[in-house]
């Protein structure tokens, strides 16, 4: 699945660009899964991995994506490294609390819109997926999935703001970069488009602000429906599902009350989505075995520290979509079955911030690590901006850049 995922868009492009081609090599790849699942006598738990894992995740990522995809914001003004730092930060903080799908499909096209006339701004997306699509979404479980799935397994709703230093200090680092970087590609623009953006008056224009009452509602609605906030969803497994059901409400709400132009006017469609909620099939399903097999296997893997659990779990989300990745790494440690002062969801609290930090950081390494950065570069990519594919994302920005400060945040934090 995951050889697709990096290599199909390469070698077979034009095959590759069919959602429906998508969904079929998902399908396809996941039936030996669920034959072998079902010979091993244990057909719950592909059932368990899509109705209380998958769906409630593409719920939410869907929401989003309808939601703020009624959300119109023009820019105008000039796209300097100062306002372009200033975009991407206002970017970073909103990722928390819009979730980075929300944010980052709030804030791409006017990003890309800003910086239209300007010859170099491919590095631009780059530094946006990793802040907006990743790296913002640290504090709260709405932020970025990985965090709503451990919200699901017991982790409070507040108990993700402990994480507020590796916060602040990671996004801080990365925006410092950025602006160094984008002012070196600032010096190398024709005069020219400098001066059009340092004369440019800036102003902001929004359309269909009643999104955000939909937005409210799916934030209250994670935060607050919930077996600790509402004792007669303890019953059973499926009073979850109130939750999702207010959310796509919203969603509902959202597709009926915009006006038809505002989500014209924000180049709307549905590609990227349905991208998702393919691809993510297959991954949710095959992903099955390697659940089942870390959790039987967890003590002879010698995986116990904070340091082992935040490095190999950002490797796996690196490669893997950060989302299942965070489940395995959470199934590994209840394995462990170890007791803590400090615990969180059956686990100990130092093991869950490794795991939320290496999920969520290191889900920017690659456009597989988490489901807003295929939606970021489709739309970039729609706008005729030429992004880097897969291994160059890989060797000329993850390694180079992202890396080296995750590194430093581990050895700071964890």
């Amino acid at each position: 699945m995951l050889g697709a995922i990096a290599l199909l868009p390469i070698i077979a492009p034009h095959f590759w660009d069919r959602n429906r081609n998508k969904l079929a090599v998902a399908v396809a790849l996941s039936i030996p899964v669920i034959i072998y699942l079902f010979r091993a006598g244990m057909p719950e738990t592909i059932y368990d991995s899509i109705v209380f894992d998958y769906i409630p995740f593409i719920i939410l990522l869907g929401s989003l994506f309808i939601i703020t995809g009624g959300i119109f914001i023009e820019i105008t003004g000039g796209a300097t490294p100062l306002a372009n730092t200033v975009l991407l930060a206002v970017g970073t903080i909103l990722a928390s609390f819009l979730g980075t799908t929300g944010a980052a499909m709030l804030l791409i096209r006017p990003l890309l819109h800003m910086n239209r006339n300007r010859m170099f701004k491919v590095h631009s997306i780059l530094f946006f997926i990793a802040l907006v699509a990743n790296c913002g979404g640290l504090l709260t479980p709405l932020g970025d999935p990985p965090l709503f799935m451990m919200y699901l397994r017991g982790a409070p709703f507040l108990w993700f703001f402990r994480l507020f230093p590796e916060w602040l200090f990671t996004n801080c680092v990365l925006l410092a970069v950025y602006f160094i970087v984008d002012s070196f590609f600032w010096k190398k623009e024709n005069d020219s488009v400098r001066q059009e953006c340092l004369s440019a008056t800036t102003s902001v224009v929004v359309s269909g602000r009643l999104n955000f009452v939909w937005l409210a509602g799916v934030i209250l609605a994670i935060a607050l429906i919930n077996p600790t906030t509402m004792p007669w969803m303890r019953g059973s497994r499926y009073t979850s599902f109130a939750r999702e059901g207010v959310i796509l409400l919203m969603a509902l709400l959202s597709l009926h009350r915009t006006p038809h132009m505002t989500r014209v006017s924000n180049g709307f469609t549905w590609h990227p989505i349905n991208e998702v909620a393919a691809l993510f099939l297959g991954i949710f399903v095959t992903m099955v075995p390697c659940l089942i097999y870390l959790e039987k296997n967890a003590h002879s893997l010698n995986v116990s520290t904070p340091v082992s659990f935040y490095y190999l779990s950002g490797l796996l989300s690196s490669f893997l979509d950060n989302t299942p990745t965070a489940v395995t790494f959470h199934s590994l440690a209840t394995g462990l079955n170890m007791n803590a002062p400090d615990m969180v969801a059956s686990i100990p609290s130092s093991l869950m911030k490794a795991i939320c930090n290496g999920a969520v950081f290191f889900g920017a390494m690659t456009y597989i690590g988490n489901g807003p950065n295929f939606m970021v570069k489709t739309i970039a990519e729609h706008q005729n901006v030429k992004m880097p594919h897969f291994f160059e994302y890989v060797y000329k920005f993850s390694l180079v850049v992202l890396l080296p400060i995750f590194i430093l945040t581990q050895l700071l934090f964890l």
